[in-house]
């Protein structure tokens, strides 16, 4: 299931969620060379979140192989500012590409909903959730994490309180087809987030020590779920028609 838009049109041109979107583009082509191995395995070891290093149970120079004979060796002096540094860095193009489609398809409509600068600090508090929920899942890992759907995870717990009954389109496949279908926004949500607890799950079972931080996903998510009524413009957000669901007349 993969949304391409939403029948919630914004007020204001969402000169944050491009500016967030411009920093983690620039930051892919410019600290991490497009994704070129050299650039992008200093580049995650570098500025990654490494939760072994943030709870200081990482002995010092730990391994963590990043391909092609390169290692990320744990370095307990950088820790707190990777956090924020870590929400601007992706591990491939697709991976860049996601986050940014889903920064743009939800980020306008929760801009729209708050002051720009409020925008900002729940973004950044979204992401340091997800942070916070992915070190608790591991505490003493040495695999780095990287990447912006902590934060846009946020995004999406906020859509979901201030716009459940928004039309939201996704390409759903059926065989080996794909098919346009029209969905509250609730459902689409809801069965993203059942995804990434099943995915959490699994993970703890199966020890697994790389791939998606499905713990990220999920503290992003609960944080934008609870800290959106703080944030929320009121008068903003009646600006905009909530109930897009009601049967259409011919």
């Amino acid at each position: 299931m993969f949304p391409y838009h939403d029948d919630n049109q914004t007020q204001r041109t969402p000169i944050v969620t491009l500016a967030l979107i411009g920093a983690s583009s620039l930051a892919w082509l410019l600290v991490q060379g497009a994704g070129t191995t050299a650039m992008l395995a200093e580049s995650v070891c570098e500025l990654g979140l490494i939760p072994g290093e943030l709870t200081l149970s990482a002995a010092p120079g730990t391994q963590f192989p990043m391909g092609e004979g390169l290692v990320c060796l744990t370095d307990p002096s950088r820790q707190v500012s990777h956090v924020i540094t870590s929400m601007f860095l992706h591990g491939s193009w697709m991976h860049l590409l996601g986050n940014m489609w889903f920064l743009w398809l939800f980020g306008n409509n929760i801009e729209d909903s708050m002051t720009r600068p409020r925008f900002v600090a729940f973004y950044l508090l979204s992401g340091l959730a997800a942070a916070v929920a992915q070190v608790w899942a591991d505490p003493a890992s040495a695999v780095p994490m990287v990447g912006a759907s902590g934060a846009i995870s946020g995004v999406m717990g906020a859509y979901l309180v201030l716009f459940p009954r928004v039309r939201v389109r996704t390409m759903v496949p059926l065989g080996f087809f794909l098919h346009s279908m029209a969905l509250p926004a609730w459902v689409m949500l809801i069965y993203w987030a059942f995804l990434q607890v099943a995915g959490g799950v699994m993970s703890i079972a199966s020890e697994q020590t790389g791939g998606v931080a499905f713990w990220a996903h999920l503290g992003g998510f609960a944080a934008g779920v609870v800290l959106v009524k703080v944030f929320e413009r009121r008068d903003r957000v009646a600006a905009h028609t909530t109930d897009y669901w009601s049967p259409r007349r011919p």
